[in-house]
């Protein structure tokens, strides 16, 4: 009796383990259908060295070099300051005629590009174009009847779903890493044209440019980035979605470069403060800041505190949204645009303009100084009015600058800031005296939340001061 029931718990948990065994993803086809289109990308570069010379690029100062100098040979006493680079990426075959899709930052100022094949073929590669905003670089090596990936759907990706990244971090050519999808529509801060994919998937350096692929082996992102405070994996981890990649590389191919759609506008997200400011029911779109002078939105008579929702039939959910909808449309194509403006929604045409290579820095400016009205009012701000000469050396027609900031002070406010126009619950006041504009501080209910439009050098922005009553 006791052995039937030893033998009854053994067979009932080998059943158990081969059913969660049947549960587990198994990556093993996968690896081995998708691993050969997976390229190494070896890059070699001239750099002139200074300080203590060394051959990897680290300065002095930088926690890694201790432990790098410790395994890397000093240059030579007397030899010219400057060595060759070589830093190492992945990349994936797009085409059996030897396209190859990596990132522009594993090709960026190479001096020569290598491809390495898993069958150990080496070939001199051409950069055909690289796109730094989207992190997207076009490589094309002289072969034919290559192995390819075939492309999967983004869109259709599932938080939580498994997916595979094959790549050479640390040079490891061919590494399988595995992991789920953490978020989708990721913003990163300067990188406002892509919505990563997050995950889990362990990428290292040496996999930036490789592919992602989902469970039925297609790809879906291109793996761009790690979040790290040591350099190393941490578990976040950031890839391009294969379909704006595929839209970046076709322009790559057929021009070279990347050609953008602009409006010429500053934007900034909606909170809920704002919503409650602006009298929008939630918090939506993106908000115009400022508008640049003879930009495609000022001709179509967009204007600084309208809150953008829709172009054409994309909805604006937050401000990220905006450039990579616009950014994606043809330049001199016309586009319609849906904004809530003083508490009512307007129709829009314009007629989209096209981003230069490289948006110049607008160099800021401060109003020259005036005369204090005296102590600080309820926000802890010490104002004065716009003199004439102010008002015309900045072309405005109205105005109060923020003359001094008390320790007191309600909001993110700085001297040289210019309070164009309050708004309170869907209304909007211009700003023409301090008096008036204590005047209307009296009035806001104390639970409510105010919103300003400020002159910040050459830049406008929007300042919510929530809960006027709270001190």
């Amino acid at each position: 009796m006791r052995n039937a029931l030893i033998g009854l718990v053994l067979m009932t948990t080998a059943v158990v383990a081969s059913a969660q065994a049947r549960d587990l993803p198994d990556f093993t086809d996968l690896a081995e259908m998708q691993g050969p289109a997976v390229v190494n990308v070896s890059t070699t570069q001239t750099v002139k060295g200074h300080g203590f010379t060394h051959p990897f690029p680290f300065d002095e100062d930088d926690p890694s070099f201790e432990f790098f100098k410790r395994f890397m040979p000093r240059q030579t006493p007397g030899l010219p300051r400057e060595f060759k680079n070589q830093s190492l990426g992945s990349g994936f075959i797009i085409s059996a005629d030897g396209y190859i899709l990596t990132n522009a930052h594993v090709v960026d100022a190479a001096d020569e590009v290598l491809v390495k094949l898993t069958d150990k073929r080496e070939f001199k590669a051409k950069v055909v174009g690289a796109d730094k905003r989207t992190d997207v670089a076009l490589l094309k090596i002289d072969a034919s009847g290559l192995p390819v990936v075939r492309f999967g759907d983004p869109g259709r990706l599932r938080v939580g779903e498994w997916v595979v990244a094959i790549g050479s971090p640390f040079g490891f050519e061919n590494s399988v890493t595995a992991g789920i999808v953490s978020a989708k529509g990721r913003s990163l801060p300067q990188d406002t044209y892509v919505p990563f994919i997050q995950t889990d998937v362990a990428i290292n350096p040496g996999n930036s440019g490789g592919p992602l692929f989902n469970m039925k082996g297609e790809v879906v992102g291109v793996n761009s980035q790690i979040y790290s405070r040591s350099g190393g994996y941490m578990g976040l981890s950031f890839a391009i979605p294969i379909d704006v990649a595929l839209e970046v590389q076709s322009q790559l191919r057929a021009t070279g470069r990347v050609s953008r759609g602009r409006l010429g506008v500053a934007v900034q997200e909606v909170t809920k403060e704002l919503a409650d400011s602006f009298g929008l029911s939630k918090p939506q779109g993106a908000l115009v800041a400022s508008v640049e002078k003879g930009s495609p939105a000022e001709k179509a008579g967009v204007e600084p505190g309208d809150i953008i929702v829709k172009v054409d039939d994309k909805s604006v959910g937050q401000s990220s949204d905006l450039p990579r909808i616009v950014g994606a449309t043809k330049p001199g194509s016309h586009a319609s645009m849906r904004v809530w403006r003083k508490g009512a929604f307007k129709d829009i045409t314009i007629t989209v303009g096209e981003m230069p290579a490289d948006e110049g820095q607008v160099s800021a400016r401060r109003p020259g100084k005036s005369q204090p009205s005296g102590a600080a009012n309820k926000l802890g701000l010490v104002l004065s009015e716009l003199t004439a000469e102010q008002r015309k050396q900045m072309g405005l027609g109205h105005g109060l600058v923020v003359e001094d900031v008390s320790s007191a002070a309600r909001g993110d406010f700085r001297p040289g800031d210019v309070l164009l126009t309050l708004i309170s619950k869907g209304a909007q006041t211009d700003l023409k005296s301090v008096d008036q504009f204590n005047g209307l501080l009296a009035k806001v209910n104390e639970s409510s939340a105010i919103t300003l439009r400020v002159l910040r050098g050459d830049t406008q922005t929007y300042v919510t001061i929530r809960g006027m009553g709270d001190k």
